[in-house]
């Protein structure tokens, strides 16, 4: 584009002097930003015009404006990207220092950048976007190869090509093509399902990864405080950072106190790095904010950064093995072992019949008569032996479980997205069934996080009516939440009377008292003092301080805020209500600890101010510039800050105590307050106080010995005053003494007891990104029923795998026994490897989401919880597995012995009773399988919808098999009778189910031996 732009003044066209070598892309994005800045350009002129100005014009009708070849000329990423990346602090003065880059990206260090659509459109052309490539997802064909590589399926494929070839070789290709191509086909569609279920499953990882990546981010745009998209930062923004932030891109450090952040991720040191204007100004996208707060202007985005760079050759590994999964291997492999050692047994008996003559063809003959017997037909004898021996091994190896456990997990998965729970890992969900202690914060979980200052006391006297207040206890007021906060306020410049908030709940609560009850300019306080140091709250210290020096008079001014009775005992005078300061003498500290404590016993969080000024002489030697006095003080006042009990808290607390689950609170508030929060929630009952043990303060439980930690730890149901290490020593005392513990947390200081517990619940609202990280299982809506939900799901998950487990067991038991027993004494499998295939297909697929598809219920919460020692298969399903399987074993060998006589039919007709009534037997067995212990298995059943819309689908399928597959699967149409006795013979599996469930069972684990 030409450096001189000629725009007519007389709404001529104008005229753009473009380069034709341009792409039409390229030229459209010029056209529009030429567009853009002749209209900025113009604006500029015509307001000079008012203001008296002269317009510089060339010709009476048209202007020549100077514009700049294209934006952010003065600087470009490639400068900026080395100055953050080698800390380059020569290179950056050279710049004009953080201001200079801040200048040259067009930002306002203090307001950001406009936001406005065509200026971030421009920055991203001109930087990039805050996105990093990611390794190509896994495609479908992927799949399909990791299921061709499935021992079982290439040693079914090796059997159809026998099975083709001699078939087609014995009865040509027009007929003989069946079995084999039957074979093949099923394999298809058994590897489909398989490819398919894999990468649906994939998928959904894909998608949750990017909504756990999606973290919401605080920038200053146009003067206002704002939550975007961490994917919609650009350069330029200017970002807010606070304890637990994950830092979203490269930066400078603009303004800030006390900022230290964890480096670890990019340099693998555990040591904090102090960041600040004078010396290190550097931030590196993924990296996290261990203390203080700051706001940072945005310089590399996306690709551009170490991070994004490293993150886009990481792929998610979604190919972890949940413990439970792990345990199904083995229970696979068990089983595989023992089919092979039948199968062998298998093979050598039949062997041994074959060659010494025992067995005979179809008309009666004898098959192997020595050195008579032609070799393809001792081939094909051989081949068949071999089939029969591997068709065992086959129906004895549970193949698709894993598979449908699969389907299980990832359609509870998406269902408890739903209901509020983002699932990190997998292993939680089948934990979740086992947890015993769910350890809980209070702000924002058991409450509402609304806050809301009610309670205002100055000396010992409450105060209603703001205008009481004297002025010199006002001002200071004023300045002790203007300044000793990382809270901001927002107001619209058009003269809009409504306030915007940020910060922590409780900084908003006051922020938002100040200023619309005490009338707080924020902005001027701020222009009247100049901030020396800063100590930024966090969960341990439960307080936060700030130095100040007036420049009216250059006083210096030390003010806290924090827990009440912490900022008390650091005080040594007060303020009564009218301004005069007071010494505090014990009595006078005694009634400030009985307001706290009355405060607290209405469940409000107590609050308290604190100011010293420092003397003149103290000056000069530093005091108040690095570490802020914390003694001697002089208390301003008390607040105390509502935050109601969320709805329906007590109903779920009360569920989990129902399931055997104990719930304790771990909560920084004081510990009456935290009391009196309990027992409105009902964690606590009435009579139950600190002499019940059942209440305790974190420093007492901290200064136990370990063996009375261990031996209270389980009367304890609130902890108060409590730090992250207290949590942390808990879930420790907790995991000796045996219990499944499931611990929230929002804080980055959680992060030790998140990971330490073995389900670790993060909250999604108020959560850090450490927080987050470090969890198992993301709640996102912060509430918690919604971790009642998660137990709820969790025991959902267990319960449906062990349904169905006892179904693919009671078949693959049933099948195995009826092929040794029909092979042993007959040499005939009623079960080929194509009905098996079938079999297992139903199994694999429909059942499985018949029993995925369960929504928990009410008798799960009834139940304790599930013992980690349990065993996978317990004595219940084993004598439900047994009783089914006689009976279907009962039901096949009598078809295989006596159905020709029974029926009246032929051999072909008899097998094909024999598979109809078997496919059915499984479905009829779904409905035994919904309650493993329950006699009525009926119950429920009607509101599942999906249940019974999959139990047409397979009868369905069953019908079109039997009745129009007869060519390919080797089956028979059947007379309606003849389906009638099929549905019956079925159906007797639901009073068997019954009679079975009446027989008692031992508590001592059968086969515990085996681990499973």
């Amino acid at each position: 584009m030409s450096d001189n732009l000629h725009v007519n003044l007389n709404c001529n066209e104008p005229k753009l002097d473009v380069p034709t070598t341009h792409s039409k892309p390229n030229k459209r994005w010029r056209l529009a930003f030429a567009t853009i800045y002749c209209a900025r350009v113009l604006h500029s002129l015509l307001n000079e015009k008012k203001n008296g100005s002269k317009l510089p014009v060339a010709t009476p009708s048209s202007v020549v404006l100077n514009v700049k070849p294209g934006a952010f000329s003065n600087v470009d990423q490639t400068t900026l990207t080395e100055i953050v990346k080698e800390k380059n602090l020569d290179r950056l003065l050279e710049f004009g220092g953080v201001e200079g880059v801040a200048d040259a990206l067009e930002t306002d260090i203090k307001n950001g950048i406009s936001g406005a659509v065509d200026d971030v459109a421009l920055r991203q052309e001109a930087f990039g976007s805050n996105t990093y490539k990611r390794p190509p997802a896994k495609s479908l064909f992927h799949f399909v190869v990791e299921a061709f590589k499935d021992l079982t399926i290439l040693i079914l494929l090796f059997g159809a090509t026998l099975s083709l070839g001699f078939g087609i070789k014995e009865h040509g290709l027009k007929e003989g093509w069946y079995d084999g191509g039957s074979i093949f086909v099923a394999v298809i569609l058994v590897v489909s399902v398989s490819a398919v279920s894999n990468f649906r499953q994939n998928r959904q990882f894909e998608k949750l990864s990017k909504v756990s990546n999606n973290i919401k981010v605080d920038v200053f745009r146009n003067g206002r405080r704002q939550q975007i998209s961490i994917f919609e930062i650009v350069v330029g923004d200017v970002v807010g950072l606070k304890i637990g932030d994950q830092v979203p891109a490269d930066g400078l450090f603009l303004d800030g106190h006390s900022l230290q952040v964890d480096e670890s991720s990019m340099t693998g040191e555990s040591d904090h790095v102090e960041v600040n204007s004078s010396h290190n100004p550097f931030l590196f996208s993924g990296t996290k904010v261990a203390d203080g707060y700051a706001q940072m202007l945005v310089t590399s985005v996306g690709m551009n950064t170490t991070w994004g760079q490293m993150m886009s050759t990481i792929s998610r590994d979604t190919n972890e093995q949940t413990p439970l999964q792990v345990r199904l291997n083995k229970l696979t492999s068990s089983m595989g072992k023992f089919g092979m050692a039948v199968a062998f047994l298998v093979l050598v008996v039949s062997l041994l019949r074959y060659f010494t003559g025992y067995t005979e063809d179809e008309n009666g003959n004898q098959e192997f008569i020595g050195s008579n017997t032609k070799a393809l037909d001792m081939v094909n004898s051989m081949v068949t032996i071999i089939a029969a021996a591997f068709t065992i091994l086959d129906v004895a190896i549970p193949k698709g479980l894993l598979l449908a456990v699969t389907l299980i997990l990832t359609y509870s998965m998406k269902r408890m997205m739903a209901d509020q729970a983002m699932v990190r890992k997998l292993s939680a969900c089948e934990t979740m069934s086992s947890a015993t202690t769910i350890c809980t914060g209070k702000t924002g979980t058991l409450t509402l996080n609304q806050m809301k200052v009610t309670k205002i006391w100055l000396g010992q006297e409450p105060i209603e009516v703001s205008s009481s207040i004297s002025t010199n206890l006002l001002n200071l007021i004023q300045q002790g939440v203007a300044l000793n906060t990382a809270g901001s306020v927002y107001k619209a410049s058009s003269g809009s009377s409504k306030f915007e908030f940020s910060g922590s709940p409780t900084e908003k609560a006051i922020l938002s008292w100040a200023v619309l009850e005490l009338d707080m300019d924020m902005e001027i306080l701020k222009q009247n003092c100049t901030i020396l140091h800063v100590e930024a709250f966090n969960s341990e210290k439960k307080r936060s301080g700030v130095s100040i020096r007036s420049k009216a008079d250059n006083t210096i001014h030390v003010h806290w805020k924090g827990a009440a009775e912490m900022i008390l005992a650091m005080c040594s005078r007060y303020y009564d209500a009218s301004g005069s300061m007071k010494d505090m003498d014990d009595g006078e500290r005694m009634i400030f600890e009985q307001i706290i404590q009355g405060m607290a016993a209405s469940s409000l969080r107590c609050i308290a101010f604190a100011h010293i000024q420092i003397p003149g002489e103290e000056h000069e030697i530093g005091v108040g510039l690095q570490k802020l006095k914390e003694d001697s003080l002089t208390l301003i006042g008390l607040v105390g800050i509502k935050d109601p009990c969320r709805p329906g808290v007590r109903k779920a607390v009360e569920d989990c105590q129902c399931a055997g689950v104990n719930v304790k609170m771990i909560t920084g508030d004081n510990v009456f307050t935290a009391r009196a929060m309990a027992t409105e929630c009902g964690i606590l009952r009435p009579d139950q106080d600190m002499t019940s043990e059942a209440v305790v303060e974190g420093e007492v439980f901290r200064n136990y010995t370990l063996e009375e930690r261990l031996e209270k730890v389980d009367k304890i149901r609130v902890m108060a005053r409590s730090s992250p290490f207290d949590k942390l020593l808990m879930v420790q005392c907790l995991k000796q003494k045996g219990h499944v513990v499931a611990v929230t947390g929002d804080g980055s200081n959680d992060a030790p007891a998140l990971k330490e517990a073995h389900i670790g619940l993060s909250m999604g609202i108020q959560g850090t990104e450490v927080a987050k990280e470090s969890s198992d299982i993301i709640i996102l809506d912060d509430n918690f029923t919604s971790v009642t939900t998660v137990l709820r799901w969790g025991r959902c998950i267990y319960d449906s795998i062990q349904k169905l487990i006892q179904l693919q067991l009671t078949m693959n038991v049933a099948a195995l026994v009826i092929n040794v027993v029909a092979t042993v004494s007959a040499r005939e499998v009623p079960f080929t490897v194509l009905k098996l295939l079938w079999v297992n297909l139903i199994l694999d697929t429909l059942c499985a989401l018949t029993l995925a598809t369960g929504q928990p219920t009410k008798d799960l919460m009834e139940e304790p919880p599930v013992r980690q020692t349990q065993p996978l298969i317990t004595n219940i399903m084993w004598r439900n597995i047994l009783g089914q399987a006689l009976y279907q074993i009962a039901v096949v060998l009598t078809l295989q012995f006596s159905g020709e006589s029974i029926f009246d039919v032929n051999e072909k007709v008899k097998d094909t009773l024999i598979l109809n009534t078997s496919v059915l037997c499984q479905v009829f067995n779904q409905v035994n399988a919904r309650k493993l212990e329950k006699k009525n298995v009926f119950e429920g059943m009607h509101k599942n919808k999906l249940f019974w819309g999959i139990i047409g689908i397979t009868i369905l399928l069953e019908v079109v098999v039997v009745e129009f597959l007869k060519k390919f699967v080797d089956t028979e149409s059947l007379s309606w009778k003849q389906w009638g006795a099929c549905i019956g013979m079925a159906a007797l599996s639901w009073p068997v189910g019954w009679v079975v469930k009446c027989i008692p069972v031992s508590d001592k684990p059968f086969l515990s031996n085996l681990n499973w």
